[in-house]
């Protein structure tokens, strides 16, 4: 299934602007990392969970840890996904601070209601500096066993066709960089890959050979949007499937009010969409909407 009704999220103790994952990411706002960013981040946190749960969708929350201090925990994304076939994989982070969110308890909590039969450990090759920050690094079509990556220092070609090669989909790959001309740092800020649409920003995508095969990749409607929107978030989505099984696209406000009216109304033939503010967590962390769902595909038991 493309979609799931299950998410996993980590309710922020001590969000803040992260130093270690500065250099990479250009959608961090230093200017903004001293205006009291946790409190108006678990303000931001809460608010979504509320919206989620209004909507039918089902939110598996974790506290956060005091210490060790995890600034970026409020992304699980990037350290771990839950497969449809019981298995969880764990990925290796480039910043040594994002290392510590990945949580045995949180696992083990899980595996009380979700078949969990393995665990998929690719962490070892931090010692190698390879990374691969889950799906931020990857957007997966799951119906067409499709993973599109576009390459970055967090996003190692040779353990992309390692996870490709155990959950067997085929590697789409490509080079994306920003409106400065700096290398994107995650592919889910470039594209959002939903059941039967795709929004990807091809403006991003220099090389039209790379372009043209995510095009040819898929029989799912291609919604493009603007290197300005892309900086907006508008790439950074997830579909989900509410209790009731209607399909709900979460974006931040900031992502949808970039959006044009032809865009709007493309995607309203797929999905309702759910505008979510989420300001201080955008320009301290510089991720959005998505990166703060960790979507279970797990079986229940």
């Amino acid at each position: 299934m493309q979609t799931t009704n299950n998410i996993l999220m980590i309710r922020p103790v001590r969000f803040s602007f992260n130093e270690q994952t500065a250099d990479s990411n250009s959608f961090q706002n230093s200017e903004e990392k001293n205006n009291d960013v946790q409190q108006k981040a678990v303000d931001e946190f809460d608010h979504m969970v509320d919206l989620l749960d209004e909507n039918g969708i089902t939110v598996f929350v974790v506290e956060d840890t005091i210490e060790p201090h995890k600034p970026d925990s409020i992304f699980p994304n990037n350290w771990v996904s839950f497969h449809g076939n019981s298995i969880v994989a764990l990925y290796p982070m480039q910043a040594e601070n994002r290392r510590t969110e990945r949580r045995a308890d949180i696992i083990e909590s899980l595996s009380q209601k979700f078949q969990l039969h393995d665990i998929f450990d690719l962490t070892a090759y931090e010692k190698e500096n390879k990374f691969l920050e889950g799906t931020g690094s990857m957007v997966l079509d799951r119906d067409d066993k499709i993973c599109y990556a576009c390459i970055s220092n967090r996003t190692n070609k040779e353990l992309l066709e390692e996870f490709c090669k155990k959950f067997g989909y085929k590697l789409v790959s490509f080079n994306a960089f920003d409106n400065t001309g700096i290398r994107i740092y995650h592919t889910n800020v470039v594209m959002c890959v939903g059941e039967k649409f795709m929004v990807v920003c091809m403006e991003s995508i220099s090389n039209e050979c790379e372009r043209t095969a995510i095009k040819n990749s898929t029989k799912k409607v291609v919604i493009e949007i603007t290197l300005q929107q892309l900086h907006h978030f508008a790439g950074n989505m997830l579909e989900v499937k509410s209790k009731t099984g209607e399909h709900i696209l979460v974006m931040s406000d900031q992502a949808f009010s970039s959006l044009l009216p032809n865009q709007i109304n493309e995607l309203s033939k797929f999905v309702r969409i759910l505008p979510v503010p989420l300001y201080t967590i955008e320009s301290n962390g510089g991720g959005s909407a998505r990166c703060m769902m960790a979507e279970i595909f797990l079986p229940e038991k």
